[in-house]
């Protein structure tokens, strides 16, 4: 095909339209209006069937998932589609407005061993209450582009045992957790009859309430985000999530712009407010624990929970030839910052298929072919191409790879 011989292309993301999504970060950084105040939830860059990137071409824009099956060796080369088959990551920019789910990703066996199991059954991959949509695992990492907040793997032992004796709602459970450690203590309560579940959590959400009303709850503390939650439902106190329990048991993480934190599989987390990039295996498998309309499924989600205390590492990035590279342990995908000025310069070679995201300022790619890009624009840059990146004033991007 004779557009072949440009190997570096002006790539269109997708909206996706989620209830959760914030109203103006994601049109104002793709210069749209939002005219009918709809949720822009995440943008995604990839090759995902559900939602595939459109790529620009002399020949008019094709479908990046179509180019991949047609041309896999120009596109994602030899090595990846030997190992992947597809190009293994989903790339996406989020806008976290109201609390994600508490969710767990399982590893891949287990996610085979899932998705042959429902599909024995019968389970239509549309259905509500389908667990896995593919094959794959999804561990994921997310760089902040703002301050962000998230809920990410069991508080250590310590300190959930300070939580359990400090909060009289929690009497009870505290010598539960001494008995039978983190997976007692959690599969006790995500399995409480919904009244007890009321019982126990109705007066901690309304002294929670109380305290956010006289200003003495900040954002690091469990009892600001269960006053978001119930945020102009404060007559209606009834049916309470049980997701709450996890807001008291996990880790509330602060990630501040530019800062990174990888989520493997097994370590039950959610989003609760900013934004960010975020960077995962090309797969849609979420299994849920609450504060959510969606499907959840306590026994499979206690399944794949890494059940023990962790203290979270929030990554800086290393600097290496220009860019700032997050180390994630996987072989799906990698991620990196390149922030240039003035007459500096990036050179790199593309392992595989690379994503180039503008977030701010504006960019030229220069290697067989030249390619501008500003704020809100993605380029695609084909396995093999060596290239150049400049700036005529100043730039900040991400880059998605294959390691």
């Amino acid at each position: 095909m004779s557009f072949l011989q440009d190997k570096i292309f002006k790539l269109k993301g997708k909206v996706q339209h989620y209830a959760w999504g914030g109203f103006s970060y994601i049109p104002s950084w793709l210069g749209e209006e939002n005219k009918d105040n709809k949720p822009y939830a995440e943008y995604w860059m990839g090759a995902h069937p559900s939602a595939p990137s459109e790529i620009q071409t002399p020949n008019g824009t094709l479908s990046l998932d179509v180019l991949i099956k047609d041309y896999p060796e120009e596109f994602i080369g030899e090595k990846v589609q030997k190992q992947f088959g597809e190009l293994p990551y989903l790339f996406k920019i989020l806008d976290v407005h109201e609390m994600l789910s508490i969710q767990v990703h399982p590893t891949k066996e287990e996610a085979e061993k899932g998705f042959a199991a429902e599909e024995t059954v019968g389970v239509p991959l549309n259905a509500p209450n389908r667990n896995y949509k593919d094959k794959n695992h999804k561990p994921e990492v997310m760089v902040a582009l703002s301050e962000f907040w998230l809920l990410h793997g069991f508080k250590p032992k310590d300190e959930l045992m300070i939580t359990l004796k400090t909060i009289a709602e929690f009497a009870e459970l505290e010598e539960l957790f001494l008995e039978k450690s983190y997976k007692g203590l959690y599969q006790h309560v995500m399995e409480l009859p919904q009244d007890k579940v009321d019982e126990i959590l109705r007066p901690l959400v309304e002294k929670e309430l109380k305290r956010k009303a006289s200003g003495d709850l900040s954002k690091d503390e469990p009892g600001w985000w269960v006053c978001k939650l119930f945020d102009g439902k404060e007559d209606s106190i009834s049916s309470i999530d049980r997701g709450v329990f996890s807001i008291y048991f996990f880790n509330i993480v602060k990630a501040e712009q530019g800062e990174a934190v990888f989520q493997g599989a097994g370590i039950p987390h959610a989003y609760l407010e900013g934004q960010n990039v975020e960077l995962m295996a090309n797969s849609d498998n979420v299994l849920r624990g609450g504060l959510t309309p969606k499907h959840v499924d306590v026994p499979e989600l206690l399944k794949h929970t890494t059940f023990q205390g962790i203290d979270p590492h929030l990554m800086k990035g290393k600097d290496t030839n220009g860019e700032k590279v997050y180390n994630c342990p996987v072989p799906d995908f990698g991620i990196s910052k390149i922030e240039l000025s003035g007459d500096q310069t990036y050179s790199g070679k593309a392992s595989s298929l690379e994503i180039i995201v503008v977030i701010d300022g504006e960019l030229t790619v220069a290697g067989a072919n030249s390619v501008e890009a500003k704020k809100g624009e993605a380029l695609a840059i084909l396995q093999g191409e060596s290239y150049t990146i400049s700036t005529g004033s100043r730039v900040l991007a991400y880059k998605a790879f294959v390691p």
